[in-house]
């Protein structure tokens, strides 16, 4: 892995019906289905859907064994009518039925946190070596007996690790940590590779973008320890929908995809699966232009360590680095200073076009005109460094890019306290290019707070979502970001770039400007109306801002993937819901139609609820 030059990582080539994945192969684009698989005539429908919007892969849910013989119909039907895509059987708590699966569909996804292992339940175990070592064989025995099944079937096995899935077994030994998630799945991959089983793709997701970012990296490490080269299958659980699903799945997905890593991805929104397929192959589409870049020549700070990232040191310069929250610039280089009042950026680029009257509380980054007002701030190029040290002024910012950090640049900002970078590229592999930036500034010892400036030409807001979000990505998760700058030429609104801003900030964990949702995508488990569900959850609770609510439609992830949520809604069982404070239920089976009234309620006991003083 090469943080400058992009390449994807060497994998080796799994067998998935006639779409092999990893190795020379291209990046595969997946979805699931959110029908009840024991609907064959639905399913089929769904399917048929998703493929036709391009998918290469679907997985269906696959809970007992009356949803394997709806698969052996599924699968029959689809192929009478000319789709021959393979399909993915999803089998939690189960292990005869992905026995059976395996004899039907092209791959199977297992989860080691439930396959031999009880489901969690939270429970704090004490094991000793021998006990332990007794657990690791009754997973050796069955999963053997598995893989022999897979053999003779030639399906191909997905060992598919989630955050909140994790097994007590792991939790009491490795704790709630990205180090217990891939012993996790070491554990089975330890087996395959004795076996002399290679049909195996890997997945290790979470809903914590830093998590799953942080995990992926240990365990390809930890691949490579063991001579081990398995495809990797990438994606952000539980990203939600609309805006927040789009960006926080590009930018924990795209983050690694820019590390080389990723053989398939699924983009998993709460929203027709089918929709799933356009926002995946944009972002790989995206990350994929950076191939075949001209080198860039650049070395890893001293101080930077990429499996445990830590934040750049800088100083302060008054809103902005040190241990401050990044800041947000947004342009009104138009003239018009109308902010959101629900994101209002900390600066407003405006070159020579000062305004008379402000209806905004943002600050002024006034580029090139600086006119001394009292809240506004110059901004210089390197062509202009005579006039930024002549300038007398508490904040001025310097646009800058790796070329242009020469030896009198470096030496004038250890002299420069004041100057705040605004880094910039125009190479084909920008975020390469950046980071070469952020690295030589960490290793010359250069303080001064870096903000990023991205550039598009979009009319398309999805498509600014998902570039920015993974462009920014790794520079936010790496420790590298005091603020970002987005710049668009096209007919979106200031409005959508400053909320598309502040999302990007929010889905890297480092600035929460709204209320956070942590919601599946749904599947064949789900146990009430995903979509409209969201819809009421949102409209009552949108206006509290910090607060992390998770809705989930069933128990497999619930409790786990929004154990850092403050308040949850999980599907009990058909039209019952549970509400949970953290990872303790509170209530149990509350009608569907009251479950909304009694969550607000719930956060009123807890004295987190405000209300809305827009409505």
């Amino acid at each position: 892995m090469n943080l400058f030059n992009y390449s994807r990582r060497k994998s080796s080539e799994v067998e998935i019906g006639d779409k092999p994945l990893g190795k020379e192969n291209p990046i595969r684009i997946q979805s699931m289905t959110n029908t009840s698989t024991q609907d064959v005539d639905q399913s089929v429908s769904q399917v048929k859907r998703i493929v036709d919007a391009g998918a290469d892969y679907v997985r269906l849910t696959t809970q007992g064994l009356k949803e394997v013989e709806s698969l052996k119909k599924i699968s029959a039907e689809l192929k009478a009518m000319g789709y021959s895509t393979p399909l993915v059987a999803d089998v939690h708590f189960n292990p005869k039925v992905a026995d059976v699966a395996a004899t039907i569909v092209e791959k199977v996804r297992i989860n080691p946190g439930n396959y031999v292992d009880p489901a969690r339940t939270f429970k704090s175990l004490s094991y000793t070596d021998q006990e332990y070592e007794t657990e690791l064989d009754r997973i050796r025995k069955r999963l053997t007996d598995f893989i022999n099944i897979c053999k003779e079937n030639r399906t191909a096995i997905r060992i598919g690790v989630n955050h909140g899935s994790l097994s007590d077994r792991i939790m009491s030994h490795y704790g709630d940590t990205p180090a217990g998630m891939v012993e996790s799945c070491m554990e089975f991959l330890r087996i395959c590779k004795a076996e002399n089983f290679d049909n195996v793709v890997i997945s290790i997701k979470a809903s914590n973008t830093v998590v799953m970012v942080q995990t992926v990296r240990l365990l390809v490490r930890e691949l490579e320890r063991e001579n081990m080269s398995f495809p990797l299958h990438l994606g952000v659980t539980e990203a939600g929908e609309g805006e927040d699903g789009r960006i926080k799945s590009a930018l924990g997905i795209g983050t690694l995809l820019a590390d080389g890593y990723g053989d398939t991805i699924r983009v998993s929104l709460s929203e027709a699966p089918e929709r799933e397929i356009a926002v995946a192959q944009k972002l790989v589409d995206h990350i994929l232009t950076r191939q075949n870049h001209s080198l860039i020549k650049a070395e890893v700070a001293t101080e930077f360590n990429y499996f445990e990232p830590s934040r750049r040191k800088t100083h302060e310069v008054k809103n902005i680095g040190g241990h401050l929250v990044p800041v947000v610039i947004s342009d009104r280089l138009d003239g018009s200073f109308v902010t959101d009042k629900n994101f209002i950026p900390d600066y407003l680029f405006v070159g020579d076009k000062l305004p008379k009257v402000r209806e905004s509380s943002a600050y002024i980054l006034d580029a090139l005109h600086w006119q001394g007002d009292k809240n506004s701030y110059p901004a210089f190029t390197t062509s202009q460094i005579k006039l930024l040290i002549e300038t007398e002024v508490d904040l001025k910012f310097l646009f800058i890019s790796l070329p242009e950090l020469t030896e009198d640049i470096i030496s004038m900002l250890k002299k420069q306290p004041e100057v705040v970078l605004i880094g910039n590229s125009s190479h084909q592999n920008r975020l390469g290019e950046q980071r070469a930036l952020a690295h030589k500034l960490t290793e010359q010892g250069i303080t001064n707070p870096l903000i990023w400036h991205e550039t598009y030409k979009e009319d398309d807001l999805e498509n600014i979502q998902i570039k920015s979000a993974a462009d920014l990505g790794p520079l936010i998760l790496d420790g590298f970001c005091d603020g970002i700058f987005l710049q668009n030429q096209g007919v979106l609104t200031h409005a959508q770039i400053d909320s598309t801003a502040f999302s990007v900030l929010q889905a890297g964990r480092v600035r929460t400007s709204k209320t956070e949702f942590i919601s599946c995508p749904g599947c064949g488990r789900t146990l009430f109306n995903l979509e409209s569900t969201i819809a009421k959850v949102k409209a009552a609770t949108k206006h509290l801002k910090g607060l992390k609510i998770g809705i989930m439609g069933c128990i497999v992830n619930g409790p786990g993937e929004m154990a850092d949520s403050d308040y949850g809604y999980v599907g009990a069982a058909r039209g019952k819901v549970s509400l949970y404070k953290k990872k303790e239920c509170i209530e149990k089976n509350i009608p569907e139609e009251h479950a909304v009234e009694r969550l607000i309620q719930l956060i009123k006991d807890n004295g987190d609820y405000v209300e809305d003083t827009e409505e």
